[in-house]
C-alpha cells in the first residue's frame, strides 16, 4: 500500500507540467481543470489510505506537501502569465516565499531535533484547501469565459495568500519560542 500512496502522491509532480502545458500552449482550460480535479482527488486520497492502512511513510510525509507546492507553483505561474496578472503574480511569488522560508524554518528545527513545532497545522491543511478551491476556480472561471468568477478567484487567491502569510508566521513565533526555551 505504501507503493500506492507514494505513486498517487509522485502523480501531482507529473501532472503538474502538464497542466501548464494544457494552459499556456493549448488553452484548454477544460481538461486543465478535469486533470487538476483529479489531481486534487489524489491528494485526499494518499493521506486517507496511508491512514487507513496505516501505510504512513516519513518519504510520503515529505513528497505529499511538495507535491502540493509544486502543482500550485505550475499553476499559478500558468495562470499569471495567461491572464498577464500582476495580481496572481504578486500574490504567487508571497506564497512561494513564505513556503521556501517555513522549509528554512523546519530545516532549522529538524537540526535541533523540534520537528513537532513545525507539524503540519489544521489551518496550513486548510490553506492548501483554499488554494486548491481556487486554482479549480480560476480554470472553470476560464473554462466558462467568465469574468465574475474570476473575481471570485482573486478573492480566493487574496484569501489563500493571507492564511499562507498567518501559517508561516505562526511556524515561525513557535520556532522562536522553542529556540528561546532553549537558551540558543
Amino acid at each position: 500500500m505504501k507503493t500506492t500512496v507514494t505513486v498517487l502522491t509522485l502523480s501531482r509532480i507529473i501532472i503538474a507540467p502538464l497542466l501548464f502545458i494544457l494552459i499556456i500552449f493549448f488553452q484548454s482550460f477544460g481538461w486543465a481543470f478535469v486533470l487538476f480535479l483529479i489531481a486534487s482527488i489524489t491528494d485526499y486520497l494518499d493521506g486517507f489510505l496511508a491512514r487507513k492502512y496505516n501505510s504512513e511513510s516519513v518519504i510520503g510525509e515529505i513528497l505529499d506537501p511538495i507535491a502540493d507546492k509544486i502543482i500550485i507553483i505550475f499553476l499559478l505561474f500558468a495562470l499569471s502569465i495567461h491572464l498577464e496578472s500582476y495580481f496572481i503574480a504578486g500574490l504567487g511569488a508571497t506564497m512561494v516565499a513564505r513556503d521556501m522560508w517555513v522549509n528554512g524554518v523546519r530545516e532549522y528545527n529538524a537540526r535541533l531535533s523540534q520537528s513537532d513545532k513545525t507539524k503540519v497545522t489544521f489551518l496550513a491543511k486548510i490553506k492548501t484547501s483554499i488554494q486548491m478551491i481556487t486554482i479549480s476556480t480560476y480554470l472553470f472561471a476560464l473554462f466558462l469565459g467568465n469574468s465574475f468568477l474570476l473575481f471570485i478567484s482573486d478573492f480566493l487567491l487574496f484569501l489563500s495568500a493571507g492564511i499562507s502569510l498567518l501559517t508561516g508566521f505562526q511556524y515561525t513565533v513557535s520556532s522562536m519560542q522553542s529556540h528561546e526555551e532553549l537558551g540558543d
